[in-house]
């Protein structure tokens, strides 16, 4: 957990040390106050009463008050600024740290978990730092202090608070130990909720045409009373602090007095006064030690739960991603050539290969396709081009490099995907196809207009706002087949030398599919374009198509080549067209 704070900055250090010196000057006026009262009782007892001492005794008592007022108020101010920035920094960190990571690393984390670890794993280290430098650094402080107050004071009153104080060390320790393991898998939990409910509502179309509501409720019930059952015992577990802390302090305040008889009576007359005034202002500084202890218990509550979150931050923030860029930039040729090397690649989580030993080149200017049976690691081998995985063997080489060599801006700059899953984020259309463009670029509405044609959404020119029409989080205010021409259109506009596109035809009418591929190939003549598809009719004019199966190319050619060779492909061609339309003319 300490390792956590080393994202303190130097600012927030020096806000730390005036937190502490306004704590060390609060705690001495508060066991100041008990002197004033120690002189106000022996002043009563004595039997002469000098108001210009009741005045005065009083006066100090209340600028002591007022001063410790102060300070509490100072060191809350600087406390809160310090866990704002804390938490601040800690989001920063999570959040470059996870967009760093590559597909293998998010797969392994999963995204409940990352947002979970961002948000209220975060929020519980700001609760601690918050109430930690306020009341974990005065708690000791006081009870030390005033430990060594009271220790010249009598024998039998010191006894009796270490007496006290050590019973309820043993029983803070014991309740938070057993509570530990509970707050731990109360975070694993949250995971599993956030899990859940985010299942539910991105899926809650499916769930209501299959008429599933009951079987969700039950899965959300199932980890909700867990997680519920988890917080009733630690809540339980701690509720029993406060009590015996009430005890506690009652009882001491008890042994204080009896304690205090037992020593008036055997002290001389003249002597009681004296007494009487080192018993009360005793009282004063023993209620002040068991208080600190009650003030100890909010963040022994706090710290079993914070402490599980700590490592979980650490475990995002320490985990070094697989895909490395280097510093030093490749001399970039601009041919738009790739060629895979005996290529294999296997997930972290299986020995299993995705892909075997995978070989061919793609030409500048030339429209590669890649078709195959579902699960044939069509959409893995295209995402090993960008580096969202890198090859477990092999290479893969963009104009004579390998993609290792690219820095990550070069190959951003070369390679515009179109991924399988439509996504749009919230804002307009303008932002969604100019997407992580420079300013410059993405004023350019000429260019906006061409990527608007190529990708046939010319439905945007229909709708209210044009370009400028608002976009729903995850663009759920269009169909699937506009936000996969929207897709298409942000990666057009990026004008790169290669171009991905990932099964984004999928959602298309065949017209629409046509006219799209019709545009592409008019338009984007010198640009190296790789269609991922499962149409024959979409992929069936491409320059060359590679067939996979089973991981492996199962053939390499033109559409009238694959027929004649590749019993796959044929396959896979006689499941979507008759062998009269395979015989007769090209499809458009």
């Amino acid at each position: 957990m300490i390792k956590i704070f080393k994202n303190l900055k130097k600012r927030d250090w020096a806000y730390v040390l005036v937190c502490v010196i306004l704590v060390f000057a609060q705690v001495w006026l508060d066991l100041k106050m008990p002197d004033y009262t120690q002189k106000l009782t022996q002043s009563v007892s004595s039997g002469s009463i000098d108001m210009g001492d009741v005045g005065r005794n009083g006066a100090m008592m209340l600028l002591c008050a007022a001063g410790s007022l102060a300070a509490a108020i100072g060191c809350g101010f600087f406390a809160s600024r310090v866990a704002a920035n804390f938490a601040k920094t800690l989001r920063e960190v999570l959040f470059n740290r996870i967009m760093s990571f590559s597909s293998s690393e998010i797969n392994r984390f999963s995204t409940p978990s990352l947002i979970t670890r961002t948000t209220n794993d975060v929020v519980q280290m700001q609760m601690l730092i918050a109430m930690g430098l306020q009341v974990a650094i005065k708690a000791p402080v006081t009870a030390v202090w005033a430990i060594c107050r009271i220790s010249a004071s009598s024998v039998e009153w010191t006894t009796a608070v270490l007496v006290c104080v050590i019973m309820l060390v043993a029983i803070v320790v014991s309740l938070v130990f057993i509570a530990f393991p509970k707050f731990k898998e109360i975070q694993k939990l949250t995971d599993s909720l956030n899990n859940v409910t985010r299942e539910n509502i991105s899926g809650v179309r499916v769930v209501r045409a299959f008429n599933a509501e009951d079987y969700q409720e039950e899965k959300f019930d199932g980890v909700n009373k867990a997680i519920t059952h988890n917080h009733l015992f630690t809540s339980r577990i701690m509720g029993v602090m406060m009590p015996v802390m009430t005890v506690a302090m009652n009882g001491l305040t008890l042994a204080i007095y009896w304690i205090g008889a037992y020593l008036i009576n055997g002290a001389a007359v003249p002597e009681r006064a004296e007494v009487i005034g080192n018993m009360t202002a005793f009282t004063q500084y023993a209620l002040q030690v068991v208080g600190a202890f009650m003030m100890l218990v909010v963040i022994f509550i706090m710290v079993p739960r914070t402490m599980v979150s700590a490592k979980r931050i650490c475990e995002v923030a320490d985990t070094e991603p697989s895909v490395v860029f280097p510093e030093n930039k490749a001399e970039k040729k601009g041919e738009g050539t790739i060629e895979f090397r005996n290529v294999s690649f296997s997930y972290q989580d299986t020995s299993e290969k995705c892909l075997s030993d995978i070989s061919f080149k793609i030409n500048k200017g030339e429209t590669f396709a890649i078709i195959g049976a579902t699960g044939t690691g069509k959409s893995t081998l295209v995402n090993l081009i960008p580096r969202f995985y890198d090859v477990s063997s092999g290479e893969i080489l963009i104009d004579g490099v390998n993609v290792r060599d690219y820095s990550e801006e070069q190959l951003e700059s070369l390679v515009s995907v179109a991924p399988q899953k439509a996504t749009l984020f919230m804002g307009d259309i303008k932002d969604n196809i100019t997407y992580g463009c420079r300013e410059e670029v993405s004023d350019n509405d000429e260019r906006i207009s061409r990527a608007l044609s190529i990708s046939g959404s010319d439905f945007v020119n229909t709708i209210d706002g044009g370009i400028h029409a608002p976009v729903a989080q995850g663009g759920t205010n269009f169909s699937g087949g506009q936000k996969q021409r929207l897709s298409i259109a942000r990666a057009v506009f990026k004008n790169a030398e290669i171009m991905i596109f990932d099964d984004t035809f999928s959602a298309l009418d065949y017209k629409t599919d046509m006219l799209v591929r019709k545009a592409l190939r008019e338009n984007l003549s010198d640009t190296t374009v790789i269609i991922v598809a499962q149409r024959i009719g979409t992929i069936k004019n491409a320059d060359r198509i590679l067939v996979l199966s089973d991981g492996k190319a199962a053939g390499l050619g033109t559409h009238e080549e694959l027929l004649e060779n590749c019993p796959v492909y044929r396959e896979i061609a006689l499941s979507q067209l008759s062998e009269k339309e395979l015989e007769g003319k090209e499809m458009n």
